[in-house]
């Protein structure tokens, strides 16, 4: 592609993006300033497979990424954004990182707040890793190659945690644990192949969790020793 050719494409790129996120602004998913300009900012076309990218910004389309999983449509990034009431400064978990794509909108929202990832397929990860290399956010977050189900607790705790595959009928212990007092867990709960529930989860101060049900989703499952397949008593 020449220089004209990719300047013309940049351009499409931005335009479509814009109008997305006017799109979800109207419909209500975007919930703060700070969230739009994160979604305006991002370049998601370059989060997603070359053979992909021109559906980069078709709405509520999920598509294809190495590892055999799925980047989500951008109304779902902003649906999780928008319900984990991220602020300037929070210290944010993303369970499954994926393509990178949420850690680079998460950082653009909290400033400077600390991100952290975690993905356990080596090819995702790889895949995330060249993302976040190219846009320059390697430098800005830190993705870690491992099992999410366990939480990441040399960097614990955490003012928010964010899961972006679906947990067992019972949420980890262990990301309970490393969620702050006043923090927000949102993850999606039930069977990849079954019914699964976005769940919006606060750990009071006293210990004790309330739990809202955001609605129907559709997301693989966690995986590793605490995820689907590893059923035992540190679950809750």
């Amino acid at each position: 592609m020449n220089l004209n050719n990719s300047l013309i494409k940049n351009m499409e790129f931005t335009k479509r993006r814009k109008e997305l996120v006017e799109y979800l602004k109207d419909m209500g998913v975007v919930a703060t300033p700070e969230i739009m300009n994160a979604l305006l900012k991002v370049r998601r076309e370059l989060f997603i497979p070359k053979d992909y990218r021109q559906y980069a910004y078709d709405y509520n389309v999920a598509l294809p990424i190495p590892g055999g999983v799925t980047i989500s449509a951008m109304n779902m990034h902003a649906s999780f954004l928008s319900a984990v009431q991220l602020e300037k400064g929070d210290s944010v978990l993303e369970i499954g990182a994926g393509s990178g794509i949420l850690l680079a909108y998460i950082k653009e929202v909290v400033g400077n707040g600390k991100v952290y990832g975690v993905e356990i397929n080596p090819e995702t990860y790889e895949f995330a890793e060249e993302n976040l290399k190219k846009t320059g956010y390697d430098k800005k977050v830190k993705l870690i190659l491992g099992d999410g189900s366990k939480g990441l607790s040399e960097y614990a705790p955490f003012d928010k945690i964010i899961s972006s595959a679906a947990s067992p009928g019972k949420i980890p212990k262990a990301w309970i644990e490393q969620l702050k007092h006043g923090g927000i867990l949102v993850t999606p709960v039930g069977k990849q192949w079954g019914e699964q529930r976005l769940m919006w989860i606060k750990k009071m101060k006293n210990g004790k969790l309330i739990k809202k049900d955001l609605g129907s989703v559709v997301f693989i499952e966690l995986k590793g020793k605490y995820g689907w397949g590893r059923r035992d008593s540190n679950s809750r």
